[in-house]
């Protein structure tokens, strides 16, 4: 059954993420995760998304910031615990859906759980930034893992 949620529930997800932010820990200088950094030209968003992948499989999603907004904070609170133990193509798929909703396209509310408490976001364009910088640098630090994984087993230059 799709989820769906009234005003009042999107206000009281969004303020509880906000409040009590989830996965929450400075893993920069793990070398265990690929951590990335993320801000915001027009925001105070300044965020730390760190990822830990074994063999296709998100083990461990945390973050940090310096500064962010209550959207950020809340959208990259709620992202952290939708990708834990999700492999990286189930990862990509809830982000995408993700995306679809901001941009009012189809999606699945079942897959993004409570993330569909950002529904409504994309009556404000401009907090659409603040909805997506978290799960943007969650993607970027997949990629850069995966060139990272990559690395070892090259046996030719780039050309």
């Amino acid at each position: 059954m799709p989820i769906s949620f009234s005003p009042l529930q999107m206000r009281e997800i969004i303020m509880e993420h906000y409040q009590y932010p989830r996965n929450i820990e400075d893993k920069s200088q793990d070398k265990d995760y690929i951590t990335v950094h993320m801000d915001s030209a027009s925001c105070i968003d300044d965020i730390y998304v760190s990822v830990k992948i074994v063999e296709d499989k998100i083990v461990d999603c945390k973050w940090h910031y310096s500064d962010c907004c209550a959207i950020s904070r809340a959208s990259t609170s709620i992202m952290s615990e939708l990708v834990i133990g999700k492999t990286i193509e189930e990862a990509k798929d809830i982000m995408d859906n993700f995306n679809n909703m901001l941009n009012e396209k189809d999606y699945d509310s079942d897959l993004l759980e409570e993330a569909c408490c950002f529904k409504n976001t994309s009556a404000q364009p401009s907090r659409i930034g603040c909805a997506t910088i978290g799960w943007r640098g969650f993607w970027n630090a997949v990629l850069l893992s995966l060139i990272h994984i990559s690395e070892p087993t090259r046996r030719t230059p780039i050309s």
